[in-house]
């Protein structure tokens, strides 16, 4: 199956109006709700639950990541043409200043700068309190179906002439 046919496979399997392609049940399972969500800016709350903590009881950077790369892919899927492109994140660069440790987190997404396909998306983690837990950059890319057909045919021409 091609990427664009497995892709668009996996945003089937949910049923009418339980998900949208700028969500998915990776954002659902660590509880995260959008306020907003466009073409240059989304907003999402997540909570921080036992199940996100490290040991030393602080949420996990990586779940902070999970959100801030989440509401810039779907700032980005809001700019997507779903019939004809899929966007994907490619650079995330993530800074923490503080932990998170009970409540919730608030990610924000804003465009940042457009560069062809490519965007810029700066994003900040929030706590409760309004404080910085975290911040940096997201680079997403919108890619044309088009395109990752021709991708998936070169890594099939490159498999066969491997004798793979």
């Amino acid at each position: 199956m091609s990427t664009s046919e497995q892709m668009a496979h996996n945003m089937s399997v949910f049923e009418e109006g339980e998900t949208d392609p700028g969500l998915g049940s990776f954002a659902e399972g660590l509880g995260i709700t959008f306020a907003e969500a466009g073409p240059e800016r989304a907003v999402a709350t997540m909570p921080i639950d036992k199940g996100k903590l490290q040991p030393m009881g602080a949420l996990a950077g990586g779940a902070t990541v999970s959100l801030l790369e989440t509401v810039a892919s779907r700032a980005a899927a809001e700019r997507t043409d779903f019939a004809t492109e899929r966007c994907f994140g490619y650079d995330v660069e993530i800074h923490h200043r503080k932990p998170g440790l009970s409540g919730s987190l608030t990610g924000v997404a804003d465009l940042f700068q457009v560069n062809g396909n490519s965007q810029t998306w700066s994003v900040t983690a929030f706590d409760d309190q309004d404080d910085i837990v975290s911040y940096g950059t997201v680079v997403t890319k919108i890619v044309s179906l088009e395109r990752l057909a021709q991708k998936d045919a070169e890594r099939d021409a490159k498999r066969t002439s491997l004798g793979r």
